[in-house]
């Protein structure tokens, strides 16, 4: 049997919240309560009915007040999604009697009657009802509780098409009783045979228990494998998907900054003027910062108005990002050390004022113990020795000042803080700012470690781990731009997706080239369980070489070292120094690792237990060396910089352990693998030669020299051999710098010397009289030529400014160049680049990025040239994953990178989310997709989530963990298939067959081919001025002649218009001559008075400067006459297909679409409009057309002229359909709300038959 442990069955990270202990209490008395009334009913006889009272009591006076806990139908007792009966079963209870043993469950044998009718009711949900949100189902007899994953019954039944095939047919009455118990005893009992010995279950057996000598790890699982967070799937307030507002916000505050709209996006930025508070941090700053005249020997920083607020905030970033380390290290401090006080050390009593927290940074963390000066060694002697250079002077310290340089004066306390007073209540007044910090960061619960306790305290602090810290550093660090933070789920999907595939290949490549699957893989290591194959294992991994080009946060970075952790736990070679495997489980939820061991105990170092250390030692080595080995960013922002630094320590900080002389474990010097410049721009090409810049007298090192220096510098801890090594790299890099610039430099001397000798050589014949030849004076113009070009590319190489922020991948990163220093590339380029359309680029950077990316052409986005840029710096068979924007897959101006995609990758997957909103803050049509560097024949495996209203974060995040989410598509389609250089068809192959079936019929015709014209309505430039009501016509008394009734996007639905009462003044001739301003001002003087009154806002129409339009016209009138006819018009957006007939002649506006059949057809309208609204071609409307946000889809021509209409050979359809649609327009002409589903679905049935579509293909249509 597959019992699982119940600590194992919960979310790890969900065990480590803290549930307070009040609550645990009223738990636990509820349920003994419950099983108290259960005995005495059972022991009274009582019908099982009666029982279930007592769990809906237990479950309302619990976790469910705010459900609908009651029966449906037959179930015993469901838990809904909702209040009331009407919202979903998320929770079925089959309930027995404590005395009822026959029919009960035991852990040696499941398959009794219980498991049986609760699968009866389980399919009865999910196949009928089409249920997909039930998550447990739960058998009781009171004292015993048997739990089951919805899922687990998904894979182990719902997915048996031959368990499905029996219960429809005794679900249809096709058996020989309709009764349940043949069900239970002929169908249920065989197939749960087949699989209960592996269908995992949770077992509670309450009949021995003494509640009272439970320990709190006890209590606190079986408080939350009742709870609402495990059964239902609610949220805990701990997902690093979602950001903590309540913390953002007041860090906000303290700081100085606030959150805006700019444009759609919300950006941060420095407080409006009467909302500044002078002693927030930012403002403290600036004012020092002008006050003292720091700016003007600021260097680092750009010499513009954003100076000062620049300066200033980059100060603050840097001074909070430590304070943020330092209340990690602390909370880790003191659980390593039972919450021992002399620990604690962010406080007002320790650090009392500015003074104070720079010696800490400078006096005390930046130096080793025996370092520090005597004043301060008895203070400082628990706070260990760091080594990072997160504790050394920034750049920007040495030009302006360190943070004691700033008073410390009160600050108004946030509105909505978090802090209480003495009453419970919301804190009021003034704090000192340090002090307001410590305070408002001590409401919060920063704790790493793996305590399952339960809290004492009145409320619960909210957790802020690592993840969350992640998403808030991207929000502020991105206040420029207004950054999307990619979710956790996302970056552990690429991660997973891409890693895994690279570990693969490299093991395919080294070990054995019958590896081809990461299953593969794990049985290949299997076999070989020695020391010395486990530590070469190791070695094959840690040579991985992944690079974010835009690195951010760090979030990729962060999310790949934690899935190359559980890559080398899931192929058991996760080793201590020694190669001995650990002995644990280690999962990733919520972009956090959770260390597991056999009991199924959460991990908690425990620095005086042999195995704890051993376990703590290795993990912070294992990821110290695929930190240092394994993991390159680069980020034009160098805040971007510190800040993904940061997290990367931050992961190391989890897991410091105190070494044999007590101390806490040093960090690396991992800074160098995560550099600032502009991805994008390089001065030298990838292939240019580097042996000359070891050449010569002057030359100090050479490329051995600069690959050891890097691995040297990442190790060291002594701050004086750091410096040296530094100047080593930066004396080599100046090398590789002054020999390529040399290059073009010398490139130069030798056209303009060749120039020299030349006009020289023509002087001299010119003195002796000779004639200068037509040859000689065209070779002199070419060399004249030859050097004024190499002028050129010699300054635009070396003095160019564009350079000065250039990121040279040719040698920034030795650990990607073989030994003889040529170019090896990246394994793995993962990220999510930034999306900024080409307009929006100032023309100095455009101009270098064109000319250097093939892919940069027409409207192109930014991102754009970042996937070209990961096919220059990846290996031969590198892969390349990027979160994007996917309408470059679709419309013209991608056709140069599919081009390029075409020619140079293998599409490995994708992921189109259609219209969901990943980015929070952005309306963006997300795409993941992963590529090869090489072209293989391959299948793409391809993933579509379709619009749905009901989508969620937690709902995309079990589609991309394999969890049984089923309203998605997920195929593999042959890669030459997707891959074309025109838009890319993801489509699923059989509906990509249908569409064929649609267009290629002999019957069929193109709708562009069956009409006189297609159009758009008029665009009028100023809405606000010609589109007028009933009542302005009333109010200027304007002439009727020409004005008439238009049409808006709104007033079009399904077989109706539902006119809005609007008209439009259409200055022009019904032969759209335009009415002269003379005969406006003679014939409607009334509508000229109006348009006077106008003019500021019609001759606001800047555009119409540069064309030949009167102040007074309409931007495109269109040609009235086509308006003026019998015409099927249709609104640019919808959700589906919402055609009607006009025959009053109304004129539309530009949300409009207008067709007007050619007279063969003049006929058949009612027909066109039946095929155009059928569910037929509204599938294929949807299979075409460009989605918009909220399951909406464009109508243009475009989309609209390729139509499949049929010619119908059968009359009696073409009557029927004809028939239907004329009644169901006289139908909605008189009550546009009718109810005509009826007809409609006739109309289907019809058109289903005229274009000869199997059951398979209705099916499809149907659910499309």
């Amino acid at each position: 049997m597959n019992k699982t442990n119940t600590r194992k069955a919960l979310n790890p990270a969900y065990r480590k919240h803290k549930p307070l202990r009040k609550d645990v209490n009223t738990f636990v008395e509820e349920l003994k309560k419950c099983l108290q009334e259960v005995k005495i009913s059972d022991d009274n006889g009582e019908l099982e009915e009666h029982t279930k009272q007592h769990y809906i009591n237990f479950f309302k006076s619990t976790f469910y007040n705010e459900n609908y806990v009651n029966t449906k139908d037959r179930i015993d007792l469901a838990i809904y999604t909702g209040k009331t009966a009407k919202s979903d079963v998320s929770v079925i209870i089959e309930a027995k009697k404590p005395s009822n043993k026959a029919e009960f469950l035991t852990e040696t044998n499941l398959n009794r009657k219980a498991l049986q009718e609760l699968l009866l009711y389980y399919l009865r949900e999910r196949v009928d009802n089409q249920n997909n949100n039930i998550k447990h189902l739960i058998a009781t007899n009171g004292y015993e509780w048997f739990l089951f994953k919805a899922e687990d019954f998904y894979n182990y039944f719902y997915k048996n098409k031959a368990l499905l095939k029996e219960y429809k047919a005794f679900r249809d009455g096709l058996k020989d009783t309709s009764k349940n118990e043949l069900f239970y005893n002929e169908i249920a009992k065989k197939y749960i045979e087949e699989v209960q010995q592996t269908l995992p279950f949770v077992h509670l057996d309450f009949t021995k228990t003494n509640f009272n000598k439970l320990s709190d790890t006890h209590l606190n699982t079986l408080y939350k494998i009742f709870s609402n967070v495990h059964l239902l799937g609610h949220s805990f307030g701990n997902d690093s998907n979602q950001l903590n507002k309540t913390f953002y916000n007041e860090l906000l505050h303290i700081i100085g900054l606030e959150e805006v709209k700019d444009k759609g996006k919300k950006v941060i930025s420095r407080k409006a003027q009467k909302d500044r508070d002078y002693a927030s941090l930012l403002e403290s700053t600036i004012f020092h910062l002008e006050d003292r005249d720091y700016l003007h020997k600021i260097k680092s920083i750009d010499n513009n108005n954003e100076k000062a607020f620049n300066a200033g905030l980059e100060l603050c970033l840097t001074w909070v990002n430590r304070i943020l380390f330092l209340k990690l290290l602390e909370s880790q401090l003191l659980a390593y050390h039972k919450n021992n006080t002399v620990y604690k050390f962010l406080n007002s009593k320790f650090i009392n004022g500015y003074d104070d927290l720079n010696d800490l940074f400078f006096s005390a963390l930046a130096k080793k113990e025996e370092d520090r000066h005597p004043r301060f060694k008895d203070k400082y002697q628990h706070i260990p020795y760091l080594n990072s250079s997160l504790f050394e002077r920034s750049i920007l310290e040495d030009e302006a000042f360190e943070i004691s340089a700033l008073n410390n004066d009160e600050i108004e306390i946030y509105n909505s803080t978090v802090l209480k007073d003495a009453n419970g209540k919301k804190q009021k007044g003034k704090l000192k700012t340090l002090d307001y910090l410590f305070l408002f960061l001590d409401a919060y619960d920063f704790a790493t470690d793996g305590n399952e306790g339960i809290e004492d305290a009145q409320e619960t602090k909210s957790l802020i781990n690592a993840s969350v810290l992640g998403l808030i550093f991207e929000k502020i660090n991105g206040y420029k731009e207004g950054s999307f933070y990619t979710p956790a789920y996302i970056t552990m999907y690429m991660c997973k997706e891409t890693l895994r595939r690279a570990v693969v290949q490299k093991f395919k490549e080294q070990e054995n080239d019958q590896i081809e699957t990461f299953e593969d893989l794990q049985s290949y290591c299997q076999r070989y369980f020695k020391i010395d194959d486990i530590k070469r294992f190791n070695t094959i991994v840690n040579s991985l070489r992944i690079c974010d080009p835009a690195v951010g946060s760090g979030h990729f970075l962060v999310s790949a070292l934690n899935e190359l952790i559980v890559i080398k736990n899931q192929l058991g070679i996760l080793a201590d120094a020694k190669g001995l495997p650990l002995r644990c489980d280690i999962e990733i939820v919520n972009d956090e690792l959770y260390v597991i061991d056999d009991n199924g105990a959460l991990f908690e170092y425990n620095p005086t237990e042999k195995e704890s250390t051993r376990i703590q030692h290795t993990l912070f080595h294992q990821k110290q060396t695929l930190i240092e080995n394994c993991l390159f960013g680069v980020d034009i922002n160098p805040n971007s910089v510190k800040i993904c630094r940061l997290r990367l320590w931050i992961e190391l900080l989890k897991n410091a352990y105190y070494t044999k002389e007590n101390r806490l474990q040093t960090l690396p010097n991992i800074d160098i693998n995560i550099k600032c410049g502009n991805s994008l721009i390089s001065r030298f090409s990838l292939d240019d030669d580097l042996k000359d810049a070891f050449k010569g007298k002057q030359v100090n090192y050479n490329f051995k020299d600069y690959k050891n220096a890097v691995a040297e510098y990442k190790d060291t801890n002594s701050k004086d051999r750091k410096r040296e090594v530094l100047q080593i790299i930066d004396e080599v890099k100046h090398n590789f710098t002054s020999t390529l610039d040399n290059t073009f430099i010398a490139k130069f001397q030798k056209a303009q010397g060749e120039l020299i000798n030349e006009q020289e050589r023509q002087n001299n014949l010119k003195q002796f009289g000779e004639t200068i030849t037509k040859k000689d004076k065209d070779a002199l113009k070419k060399l004249k030529t030859k050097a004024e070009n190499a002028l050129i590319e010699k300054e635009e190489i070396v003095n160019n400014a564009i350079y000065h922020n250039a990121f040279e991948w040719r040698f920034e990163f030795p650990e990607v160049l073989a030994d003889d220093g040529s170019y090896v590339g990246f394994d793995a380029v993962i990220g999510n680049p930034p999306y900024i359309e080409f307009k929006k680029l100032d023309s100095y950077h455009k101009k270098y990025i064109e000319r250097d990316y093939i892919t940069a052409k027409g409207k192109y986005d930014l991102f754009i040239p970042f996937i070209e840029l990961s096919y220059e710096v990846l290996n031969k068979k590198g892969l390349n994953s990027f979160i994007l924007p996917s309408m470059f897959i679709k419309r013209d101006f991608g056709k140069a990178i599919r081009d390029f995609i075409n020619i140079n990758f293998s599409i490995v997957s994708v992921i189109d989310f259609t219209d969901f909103q990943v980015f929070d803050e952005a309306t963006v049509f997300p795409f993941v997709y992963v590529f090869k560097k090489n072209k293989e024949e391959i299948n793409t495996h391809i993933i579509n989530i379709p619009h749905n209203k009901s989508l969620t974060h937690s709902t995309i995040a079990k589609v991309l963990t394999n969890e049984t989410i089923d309203f998605h598509e997920s195929f593999q389609k042959p890669e030459v298939e997707v891959n074309t250089k025109t838009p890319w068809s993801l489509k699923n192959p059989n509906k990509s067959k249908l569409l064929e079936k649609l267009t290629q019929n002999k019957n069929s015709f193109k709708l562009k081919d069956i009409s006189k014209y297609i159009f758009v309505g008029i665009q009028s430039g100023k809405d606000s001025v010609f589109f007028i009501t009933k009542e302005d016509i009333i109010k200027y008394q304007l002439e009727s002649e020409i004005i008439h009734p238009i049409l808006k996007g709104k007033d079009v639905v399904r077989y109706a218009l539902k006119w809005s009462g609007v008209y439009v003044i259409y200055p022009y001739k019904t032969n759209n001559d335009l009415i002269t301003e003379d005969e406006l001002k003679t014939n409607y003087p009334n509508i000229y008075k109006y348009f006077q009154l106008k003019q500021n806002e019609l001759s606001g129409r800047t555009y119409f400067d540069n064309s030949n339009k009167l102040w007074y016209e309409l931007w495109c009138e269109r040609i009235f006459s086509k308006f003026n006819q019998k015409k099927i018009i249709n609104a640019e957006i919808s959700p589906e297909n919402r055609f009607t007939i006009d025959n009053e002649g109304f004129l539309g506006n530009t949300k409009t679409f207008s067709t007007v059949l050619i007279d063969s057809w003049i006929n058949d309208y009612e027909y066109v409009l039946g095929l155009l609204n059928s569910s037929t071609l509204t599938f294929y409307h949807k299979m075409k057309s460009v989605p918009k946000a909220g399951g909406f889809f464009e109508y243009k021509t475009q989309f609209l002229n390729d139509y499949p209409i049929f010619k119908s050979e059968d009359k009696a359809i073409k009557l029927s359909i004809t028939k239907n649609v004329t009644q169901i327009l006289s139908l909605k002409k008189d009550n546009p709300e009718a109810d005509t589903t009826t007809l409609e679905a006739e109309i289907d049935t019809l058109v289903y038959k005229l274009y000869n579509l199997t059951d398979e293909e209705i099916s499809i249509v149907e659910n499309s």
